[in-house]
Order: structure tokens, then C-alpha cells, then sequence
């Protein structure tokens, strides 16, 4: 049909411009409070052309009734009335459009040459789900089907000549049952846990959580559309670390000192409780301004990185947000301890996020591995 036609055109051009602005959409926050649960709502820049609109035969206008020529038109800023400068552009408008989360993965993945994931381990289990799909004459008494039962019992009455039209009573009887019948539906499908994890000390601010913010909702969306039945789990640290939800973990303020091992060992401490590395693909993510507790502290983190954590994830991902008050030494500290080409670097990616405009390429630091 045409129209499915035309719109699968219009759909293809709203694609080609989200592309072209893919860099300002994943640098800026606009779309993350349009996020909807399986939509998102996306500003599209479109052009009005201009049109002209006929008016009725006797209708003044222009060209027409008195005036001499050369003369002004009211509201012509010829005439002194306007106010402002006229512009010499066109004048520019947006288009609201609902794009699903997986068609936002899509083009992310397609801009940034993202590879699919390749899950680890145990790629795949099995999820029991019984469905119904029929009727049948026996069952439990739960499962009775009343609209069925009843339907039998008057095309049963109908056929033995026992229904009487002026006293319309239906009475079932043990043959007339129907009950609902169902079938054990077993679906293999890959699951992960995203596990993020944020410094909120002193030295992190609004603009560096803003920055952990909008990379997380991308990081999400693709991940998401990779596995089925994903979870995240959220975990903040100064000195001490806790779990707690979303919007604490991006509204939260601290001061006071940092300790990272603090976090590395609560993040363990999750993933042995509730996601055995042999079901689960674990995607750790830290996010922090480079400043540590001391040197001592960066060694224990280094050790739990290469005994336990590595051992049991997919991949361990470090962003440092550049901060004015941060010494961005962690960084350092990690390279060193996980040199590039090395085999103890497998499973280790390191991205520094020096304002919004570095988001893309770290989400590509990040997920171009495809692990």
C-alpha cells in the first residue's frame, strides 16, 4: 500500500537526520527525560517551506484596492512600524517522533560500528513459562472455563430437546466442563547484570554526574538491546560504599575522601550473592574523577581487579571524568598496572571523559570490543 510505503520513506528520513545528529542528542540530556518505558521521544530539526494561501476574488491584498506605488505595506519595515532586525534565514521548527529504544540502538550501533556482544560462559538458559493455549474436557477446578462449560451445556440441551425457551435454565453437568489447557514454553535467552559504580566525594560535581548520567542511559540502551532480561544494580562511594537505587545514585552529594577499593569489594560481594559468573554476563562499571585514598588503597584495587573481578565479568570498564579538582591519577595508575597488548589487560577498558563532547567516543571505548 502507498501509504505504508510513505511511511517507511518518512521513517527512513527521520533515521538519516537522528544519524546526522546522533553527536549533539548523546552529548546533551534532552532525551533522557523523554525516555518513556519503551520509546523514546526525539526533536527532530525539520524546515516549513513556505506556501501560498489564495483568498477569496474580492478580498484586498496586495496589488489590489488604493495606494500609489513605491508605497509601504503596513507592518513593511520600510515603513518605520516593525521592531528588530529581519533575519535572512528560514525559520526553524522541530518535529516530536517516537523512536523505539532497540531502533535507537540500531543507529548508535550502526554510527559507531558497534559489534554485537558476544556473551561469555554460559551464553544461554532456560526460561520455564507455562502458556495457555486451549480447552480441553478435564483439568483442575481453577482452570474452569465458564463461557465454555456453559456453551456445552446449552448446545447439550439443544440437541437432546431438554431447553426450554420460556424457563432458559442451563444446568451443567459433569461432561459439559471445559477447562483451560496449557503447554510448558521453554525460551533460551542470554542475561546480564550492568553493576555502575560512581565516586561522590567532594571533588565529583553536578557537571561530571551529569556526564556519568547520559553515558549510562546509552550504555543501557545498547546493552539492552543485546540480551534479554537484563538487570542493573547501582552502588555509590566516598570512603564507604553502599548500594542503592537509580535516583540516588545520580542525585546523591558527599564530601570527603575516597576509597575505590570500597566499591570494588561491594561490587564482589553482589555478584557472588546474586549472579554466578557461570549464568550471568557482569558488565562492572566505574566511573570516577582519579583521586584515591592513597597509593595503598589503588594496590588493593589492583589486586581485586586481577584475582576476582576479571575472572568473573565480561569486561571491567573505568571512565574518569575530568573534574577541576581532581588529580586524574587512577587512570595512570590502572595503564600501569594493565599496560595496552598485554594479556592482563583482557578485560579491561579504559576511557577518560573530558567534558560531554568526549561521551560518544567513550561509549565506543567502551562497547566497540564487543565482549
Amino acid at each position: 500500500m502507498k501509504i505504508q510505503t510513505d511511511h517507511a520513506r518518512f521513517r527512513e528520513i527521520v533515521r538519516g537526520k537522528i544519524k546526522r545528529n546522533l553527536k549533539k542528542y548523546i552529548s546533551s540530556d534532552e532525551l533522557i527525560g523523554r525516555r518513556g518505558k519503551d520509546t523514546v521521544s526525539i526533536p527532530v530539526p525539520k524546515v516549513d517551506i513556505p506556501r501560498f494561501r489564495f483568498g477569496q476574488q474580492q478580498q484586498g491584498g496586495v496589488g489590489q484596492g488604493d495606494g500609489n506605488e513605491g508605497q509601504p505595506l503596513p507592518g513593511d519595515p520600510a515603513d518605520g512600524s516593525g521592531q528588530g532586525k529581519a533575519g535572512e534565514g528560514e525559520g526553524q521548527h522541530t518535529l516530536e517522533v517516537d523512536v523505539t529504544l532497540d531502533e535507537l540502538a540500531t543507529i548508535l550501533g550502526e554510527e559507531l560500528a558497534l559489534p554485537r556482544i558476544k556473551p561469555k560462559g554460559k551464553e544461554t538458559f532456560e526460561t520455564v513459562r507455562e502458556k495457555y493455549t486451549g480447552i480441553r474436557p478435564v483439568g483442575p477446578e481453577s482452570l474452569k472455563h465458564f463461557k465454555r462449560t456453559y456453551k456445552q451445556a446449552l448446545k447439550r440441551q439443544i440437541s437432546t430437546g431438554t431447553y426450554d425457551p420460556k424457563d432458559p435454565r442451563i444446568v451443567p453437568i459433569r461432561e459439559d466442563r471445559r477447562y483451560r489447557s496449557w503447554q510448558v514454553d521453554i525460551k533460551p535467552h542470554s542475561n546480564a547484570v550492568i553493576i555502575y559504580m560512581m565516586d561522590v566525594s567532594g571533588s565529583m560535581g553536578d557537571e561530571q554526574k551529569e556526564i556519568v548520567r547520559i553515558e549510562s542511559f546509552w550504555i543501557d540502551t545498547w546493552l539492552r538491546s543485546q540480551y534479554k532480561g537484563i538487570e542493573s544494580r547501582y552502588i555509590i562511594h566516598d570512603a564507604s560504599a553502599r548500594e542503592v537505587d537509580r535516583e540516588t545514585f545520580f542525585h546523591t552529594k558527599e564530601s570527603g575522601g575516597t576509597m575505590i577499593s570500597s566499591a570494588y569489594k561491594l561490587c564482589m560481594e553482589i555478584i557472588g550473592h546474586d549472579y554466578p559468573p557461570s549464568e550471568w554476563n557482569i558488565y562492572p562499571f566505574h566511573f570516577s574523577d582519579g583521586d584515591n585514598w592513597s597509593v595503598d588503597d589503588t594496590a588493593v584495587c589492583v589486586n581485586l581487579l586481577k584475582t576476582q573481578m576479571l575472572p568473573a565479568v565480561n569486561v571491567f570498564c573505568y571512565g574518569q571524568v575530568e573534574s577541576p579538582y581532581g588529580s586524574g591519577q587512577f587512570v595512570k595508575d590502572l595503564r600501569n598496572a594493565f599496560p595496552p597488548d598485554s594479556s592482563v589487560s583482557d578485560g579491561v577498558i579504559l576511557s577518560e571523559i573530558r567534558n560531554k563532547d568526549a561521551i560518544m567516543q567513550s561509549i565506543k571505548d567502551f562497547l566497540g570490543k564487543g565482549k
